[in-house]
């Protein structure tokens, strides 16, 4: 079994928020590979489906960012998985629109979503779908950037980027994160 974690803050009114884009990522899997309907469990919501013949688990942690981490270990526990076998979709400063990365383990980077998985998990040997959102230009002006919505003029790659992680999602599960990582970047080069 996997554990995939999307990223993001609960309030209705922060959907939209690019700090939401691990929830919105999840949410486009799901739908696209018929998971379960979303239920409350591990202080956060689940959907169970099975992708390329691998049971996934997705998890929206409703702990808000800072707190990710609580509703993840309780899952990873619960299921006893290691790090290995967790992803976290999240939003990526240091990629621009678009732009999508996978790599294993690493710094939190000053992502407090990852800084939580980090210490409540003891460990930041899993999995990360870095979901590019892009930098404002200056230090000040981060947090309202990741708590601002994306534009008008972002939503068709928005969309195409969604669409593209839900569609090649079968071969992250296959443990292939490079062919997935391609598979992304060649459905969305038109929109580029």
């Amino acid at each position: 079994m996997l554990l995939w974690v999307g990223l993001g803050n609960p309030e209705p009114g922060m959907a939209r928020n690019r700090h939401n884009i691990g929830f919105m990522a999840l949410d486009a899997i799901a739908h696209r590979h018929g998971f379960s309907p979303w239920r409350q469990r591990f202080r956060g919501l689940v959907s169970e489906g099975s992708i390329a013949g691998v049971k996934v688990l997705a998890l929206k942690p409703m702990t808000y960012m800072n707190a990710s981490g609580e509703s993840v270990q309780a899952a990873s526990a619960f299921y006893k998985l290691a790090p290995g076998d967790i992803t976290a979709f999240h939003d990526e400063l240091d990629l621009v629109p678009g732009k999508m990365r996978v790599k294993r383990a690493g710094g939190a980077a000053g992502h407090n979503g990852l800084r939580s998985m980090d210490r409540m998990l003891g460990s930041n040997d899993y999995w990360r779908v870095r979901l590019g959102i892009g930098h404002p230009g200056s230090k000040d002006r981060v947090t309202g950037h990741v708590l601002g919505d994306f534009a008008k003029a972002e939503q068709p790659l928005l969309t195409a980027m969604l669409d593209a992680v839900a569609d090649a999602a079968p071969l992250l599960a296959a443990g292939k994160p490079e062919d997935f990582m391609t598979r992304v970047a060649l459905l969305t080069e038109d929109v580029r």
